[in-house]
């Protein structure tokens, strides 16, 4: 991977791939993005445009298509774990080359899902802390004050993990390439859990479920904590809830933001692999099992 301009594929233009192709775009790399036919032909036609803060207004050109034809440096994933495996069909292994293939997704088994697919070597997840939303087709709103990345990758080559990262950080996410994968994934992962089904849960923002819903949310986190603990991540419930207290009160989840829209959730990849981590290493987690029966129970109802 050259240290200059990288051909970068993205996987699902939406919040987090709009934001990050219309950057790698703005900063001279060559980006193709991979959607369905309507939002391809809207993204050749008009580019992707950005409102940010922190970046500021812009419309990038990016190149779009319905599938990858060509191998690239990386391909970004950055579709939703509800629509994963149809999505996928528009990355064929073939087609990747010897390209990168890196997962913005929450959770912690896609890993092991796309390295039964791709080269295992050649899969560098991420993790992304941002807020950002794709409010139409190729027009993006960025409303947090920060964008960081966390790329990790265990026997992905360090140069080529370096030169994305190198790319990512010069286009604007604040990024660093992280040794531990496990370590990193379940850091995401213990601060989302008790968030995303928490503020799903009871349909309010994170400043009403960390005061009117504390009792439940400290218990969920020292679960939460104890999983990740076990799985080989951080686990300091003190520190999640000081972090929940310090974000602005008006805060939703995307699980929220899904729910809200009567879009699929992703409780199965948030909710669903606490609770199989949990029982592999024998964790007794009555809260989380109890708040992902009740979030099953308002699907299906």
């Amino acid at each position: 991977m050259a240290n200059d301009e990288l051909t970068v594929a993205v996987l699902g233009p939406g919040g987090i791939g709009g934001l990050l192709a219309a950057l790698l775009a703005r900063a001279g790399h060559r980006v193709i993005c991979l959607a369905g036919e309507d939002t391809a032909k809207t993204l050749t036609t008009d580019g992707i445009r950005v409102r940010s803060g922190l970046f500021g207004d812009f419309t990038a050109r990016v190149e779009a298509d319905t599938v990858l034809r060509e191998p690239v440096d990386a391909c970004l994933i950055t579709v939703k774990h509800t629509s994963l495996d149809t999505a996928l069909d528009r990355v064929p292994p073939t087609a990747v080359g010897d390209g990168l293939v890196v997962p913005f997704l929450n959770g912690v088994e896609h890993p092991a899902t796309l390295r039964a697919r791709h080269r295992p070597d050649r899969v560098a997840p991420a993790v992304i802390r941002v807020e950002s939303t794709r409010v139409a087709p190729g027009v993006i709103e960025h409303g947090s004050p920060f964008a960081e990345i966390d790329l990790t990758g265990e026997g992905v080559e360090q140069a080529r993990l370096d030169a994305l990262a190198q790319a990512l950080d010069a286009a604007g996410p604040a990024t660093r390439v992280l040794d531990d994968e496990t370590a990193a994934l379940w850091a995401k992962m213990s601060f989302l859990a008790p968030f995303a089904l928490l503020t799903t849960r009871h349909a309010l923002p994170l400043g009403d479920v960390r005061t009117r819903h504390r009792d439940e949310l400290a218990a969920l986190v020292a679960e939460t904590a104890a999983v990740s603990r076990a799985s080989g991540g951080p686990g300091d419930p003190g520190q999640a809830m000081a972090r929940y207290d310090a974000f602005p009160p008006q805060t939703k989840s995307s699980m929220q933001r899904d729910a809200e829209a009567g879009r699929p959730l992703e409780l199965d990849a948030i909710g669903g692999a606490l609770l199989r981590a949990a029982e592999r290493h024998g964790i007794d987690v009555p809260v989380a099992a109890r708040v992902v029966e009740e979030l099953q129970d308002g699907i299906r109802g």
